[in-house]
């Protein structure tokens, strides 16, 4: 899914679609996810020239679902149809917090109504949506007040999610929560092959645009742009990367000795695709210093690997396979290093996948943290002795973290853990409970355990 830039309150109205005809949309996008679509196929099936109005409302719903469903249920003694209950609980969404809504909480409701009277779909309920709506107009400081004690409704994640957190961070889980809501930044990889972090801050003053640096070779910008008002982008001299993400490479390669004689460090990256990560692996070093495997399962997404190296210039292997099955793959050849970026519920980047909370369920953390398991498992024989592998994840859950470092580290003595930074929870410049001078800045959440081999 893409990042939510596009703000359709602020668009010139001659250029907007009518604000029924994008509710109408966003609503069957919220019916999809509720299905069990991913939010970004949801999107993507919207057409272009409307998707980006229609995804900024979708994300605002999906942050603010779990307060429209109290809401509802308030109103409506049965839940209706689903079409029409996606309608109702987009415009519930929209409208609840006054300050916060991207329309007045009147046209809301006026043209979700209208949205109503024109979807067949949705006719025969429109006037049960309008009452409802009218209602909310008039009791809605009550009705606010009412579901304020709900769990779900307060925080806007499932109840399951919540008890989760309280467990795994029990000093810290409001302030996830709250994070989550909170709309991310844009953050930039800067190529340190192509230029610095100060000379791309000073291309992008140029441009006016505004940012800041954050870790090693990161840069937020103020505000959020399409990539293509970006300064040398297409020239591969930034790419959009989370301050969490850009420690994977650093952590991996940074004091790794290089083979004697002279030989290119051997590097795969176990679970490639996009990309990003491999990116910054080849950004890090000289060409011909470095050789990268970049291993991905999904033949379509392995084409974005491709798109991505493409961009800043350089190339690695890229392998279609599981790395779960290395008989079908590995040339026999150890790798000096590894990086695991394993297959997780994401919920650390729920800031901007706000459709996992609603996705996921509670089984899916024990279903991959088998699955990260198995692959730790698969990958550690590929390691030399003195090689090195990372494994992260962008989860908060300690079952796809610190736990799963602690049960492999019982089973296998010949690995060491070095300083790495564990368990990262998101940071949101919007709470004022985050961390201020936070050196990563605005970032998502991330696991990570930098593990060695011992040397024979």
């Amino acid at each position: 899914m893409q990042q939510d830039t596009f703000d359709p309150s602020r668009s010139p109205s001659s250029l907007q679609p009518p604000l029924w005809r994008q509710l109408q949309l966003t609503a069957g996008a919220l019916a999809s996810i509720r299905s069990g679509v991913s939010g970004s196929v949801a999107f993507d099936a919207v057409e272009p020239a409307l998707r980006p109005g229609v995804q900024s409302l979708g994300f605002h719903v999906l942050r603010w679902l779990g307060r429209a469903e109290a809401l509802r249920r308030h109103l409506a003694k049965r839940t209706p149809p689903p079409p029409a209950d996606a309608l109702l609980c987009t415009a519930l969404a929209l409208a609840w917090d006054g300050e916060a809504a991207p329309y007045e909480p009147f046209t809301l409701v006026d043209q979700a109504v209208e949205a109503a009277k024109r979807n067949p779909a949705t006719r025969a309920q429109a006037s049960f949506i309008n009452a409802c709506l009218r209602r909310f107009l008039r009791e809605r400081d009550e009705l606010v007040a009412a579901t304020e004690t709900e769990p779900v409704a307060q925080w806007n994640h499932p109840r399951w999610w919540i008890e989760r957190l309280k467990r795994d961070h029990p000093r810290d889980w409001q302030r996830v929560l709250a994070a989550d809501n909170m709309q991310a930044p844009m953050t930039l990889r800067v190529n340190v092959r192509h230029t610095t972090v100060a000379d791309y801050l000073d291309a992008l003053a140029a441009v006016d645009l505004q940012g800041r640096a954050v870790g090693a070779s990161g840069v937020q910008l103020e505000r959020a742009r399409p990539v293509q008002q970006l300064p040398g982008f297409a020239q591969g001299d930034a790419s959009v990367q989370d301050a969490a993400a850009q420690l994977a490479a650093p952590l991996l390669l940074q004091g790794l000795q290089r083979p004697a004689g002279g030989a290119p460090l051997r590097v795969l990256d176990a679970c490639a695709a996009p990309g990003g990560k491999t990116a910054h692996l080849l950004e890090m070093m000289p060409a011909g210093e470095i050789e990268v495997v970049a291993l991905e399962v999904d033949a379509q997404r392995s084409r974005r690997i491709g798109e991505t190296l493409s961009r800043i210039r350089r190339e690695a292997r890229v392998v279609v396979a599981d790395a779960g099955r290395p008989a079908d793959w590995w040339d026999g050849a150890p790798f000096d290093a590894i990086l695991l970026d394993a297959p997780c519920t994401a919920s650390g980047i729920v800031r901007r996948h706000p459709d996992v909370r609603w996705l996921r369920r509670e089984s899916d953390t024990a279903q991959l943290a088998l699955q990260q398991a198995m692959l730790l498992a698969a990958l550690w024989p590929l390691v030399r002795p003195g090689g090195r592998l990372l494994y992260c994840t962008c989860s908060v859950f300690r079952e796809e973290g610190s736990h799963q470092i602690d049960a492999f580290l019982a089973h296998n003595t010949d690995a060491r853990l070095r300083p790495s930074p564990g368990h990262l929870l998101p940071q949101s410049a919007g709470n004022r409970r985050s961390v201020p001078d936070n050196p990563l800045g605005d970032h998502d959440g991330f696991f990570y355990a930098l593990l060695e081999k011992s040397a024979l």
